[in-house]
């Protein structure tokens, strides 16, 4: 049986838990403001590839809501902040199967629900088919900049997603990869929460050069109910 917890960390003066296990693997906890956040939820990811051909389980819809309830049974967060690639096209809205989007009609009514616009929600569906909740490009919380992918040169502390960040660390000649959190002292990525989503190498150069100016990064990741901290880069010394 997977343990499943949220073991906390400080960003920005701020108080956040990251969970370590099973459903809320991936999502983050912000204390202050009773928050949970997730990035790149992908929904409807398994019916876009059916319409070419690729033939995939149709359930990411259902087990990544699935997650996002449980996460928010064990926090009681009373607002979701999806930071973007929500639905991985604009007609997904419209796919989802009567149980899903039940599911997420429940979910959206029990919280405060906004949806960050990403680069796969930019085409969006017409009004009328937006899923419940406040749709935004970009928000400001406690001063921290919430938006789908890092903009370079940023210098306000920045909560994002996008980019799918995982860590690969290699144990008694053994490779693991986990999904991540890349963060520097004002910048958070966060890694994707959907069911189907895969994952870019936590010191990739495009995760790099999104984080500028930042002059050094880490990998944070969940072990034995701890944050574990992996240095990807650091600036040389002047």
């Amino acid at each position: 049986m997977v343990h499943v917890s949220f073991a906390p960390f400080t960003f920005q003066d701020q108080e956040f838990c990251l969970g370590t296990g099973g459903d809320v693997l991936r999502a983050l906890y912000w204390a202050e403001q009773r928050a949970l956040l997730v990035a790149d939820l992908h929904l409807e990811k398994a019916s876009y590839f059916a319409k070419t051909g690729q033939m995939l389980p149709p359930y990411d819809s259902r087990e990544t809501l699935e997650r996002l309830a449980h996460a928010l049974r064990l926090t009681a967060a009373r607002r979701v902040f999806c930071l973007g690639d929500n639905f991985h096209d604009a007609a997904g809205p419209e796919r989802l199967d009567p149980h899903a989007a039940g599911m997420l009609a429940a979910l959206t009514r029990a919280t405060d629900w906004v949806w960050i616009t990403g680069n796969h929600d930019k085409k969006g569906p017409s009004e009328h088919a937006l899923p419940p909740g406040t749709h935004l490009a970009e928000t400001t919380i406690a001063g921290i900049v919430l938006r789908h992918e890092a903009r370079p040169g940023e210098i306000r502390p920045e909560l994002s997603g996008h980019f799918h960040p995982r860590l690969r660390v290699v144990q008694r000649g053994r490779a693991i990869v986990r999904p991540c959190v890349v963060a520097s002292e004002s910048r958070m990525v966060l890694p994707a929460f959907g069911a189907l989503t895969g994952g870019l190498d936590a010191a990739a150069p495009a995760i790099r050069a999104a984080l500028q100016p930042a002059q050094a990064a880490d990998a944070l990741v969940p072990a034995a109910g701890r944050i574990a901290h992996f240095a990807l880069w650091r600036a040389a010394a002047a």
